[in-house]
């Protein structure tokens, strides 16, 4: 609840200061599109969460992301009139079928969730950009698409973004999942000693296979919601992503030791960097400190988290030594 509350309040200061700079970044139009920015990103922070509560890690979500972008503008090109439904449903397959290979190779074959998704990065980015030359087709534009697919993504309801509600819905899930079903909390028995969950009778494979599939296909529907709301697509979207993700998640309490953390703190940590990020050019500052920000974001959550993983555990070696007096 800590982590939450001090993000709020980093929030808060972010966006005070770039008001001053500029008021119309809190305008009803900034506020709208600073929503939508951060409601794609939070779908993937949503699927990373559950992986690095597990002590694992996902960096294709951003590869994934950009291959179901461009699936759904190769839908639009043999058939305009492909229904939104069905869309949206193969961006979550072939999204999922991803995150399947990356959960096979680390939860079945024992391979390294670093070494599996860092290679299925280059892996999944080469098919898109392979599927681009094959088609002929290297950029889709909003006039091959279907008006019902972008007003999808431009829409709202009650003044909020279509997009947001999507991604709030599935937060809400995941994050009442996680907290109350028996498979969430194992997830977290994992993450904090994946032999004592073994032992426990926890399935871990089956249970990191389970979280890699919902995080591509998450990675999936950002990347079929990207394609709805900005209405042009190449093979290069999503690309650098996978710091933005593994960043946000970490800066919003998820510990990237595992075991501990919330879903709501990730989405809290996507929403302050999109914040972050969106204030950068108003306060003058190059676009390219973009990943500079996220990196040294993600290297200051990571060494707050240890140092307070070492003040505890000396704390509880404190008090071994007292009962033992």
């Amino acid at each position: 609840m800590k982590r939450e509350l001090g993000i709020v309040l980093a929030l808060a200061v972010v966006m005070a200061a770039t008001t001053i700079a500029n008021p119309g970044f809190l305008s009803r139009q900034g506020v709208h599109d600073l929503f939508l920015n951060a409601s794609i990103i939070t779908l993937l922070v949503t699927g990373q969460a559950l992986l690095v509560i597990t002590r694992n890690i996902d960096l294709s979500v951003g590869s994934v992301m950009g291959l179901t972008a461009f699936l759904s503008g190769q839908l639009f090109m043999g058939h305009q009139g492909t229904p939104v439904i069905a869309v949206i449903l193969a961006g979550l397959a072939l999204g999922a079928v991803c995150g399947a290979v990356n959960g096979a190779l680390v939860a079945l074959a024992k391979v390294p969730a670093l070494v599996v998704t860092l290679g299925t990065l280059y892996v999944f980015r080469g098919l898109d950009y392979a599927w681009a030359k094959a088609s002929g087709v290297q950029q889709v534009n909003a006039d091959r698409m279907s008006p019902s697919f972008l007003e999808f993504g431009s829409g709202s309801v009650l003044g909020i973004p279509n997009l947001t509600l999507i991604a709030v819905v599935v937060l809400a899930i995941f994050a009442y999942a996680l907290r109350n079903f028996r498979s969430g909390r194992e997830l977290y028995a994992i993450g904090s000693n994946p032999d004592a969950a073994r032992l426990a009778g926890v399935p871990t494979g089956r249970r990191v296979f389970t979280a890699f599939v919902i995080a591509g296909a998450l990675a999936g529907l950002g990347g079929v919601m990207h394609a709805s709301y900005f209405g042009t697509i190449n093979a290069s979207v999503g690309n650098g992503k996978e710091l933005a993700v593994v960043a946000a998640v970490v800066v919003g309490g998820v510990a990237i030791f595992g075991g501990s953390g919330s879903l709501v703190g990730a989405a809290l940590g996507a929403l302050l960097l999109t914040t972050i990020t969106s204030a950068l050019p108003i306060l003058g500052v190059p676009a390219f400190w973009e990943r500079a920000v996220d990196g040294a974001a993600l290297l200051l959550a990571i060494s707050l988290d240890r140092a307070v993983m070492l003040r505890v555990a000396a704390r509880l070696r404190e008090q071994r030594s007292a009962r033992r007096a």
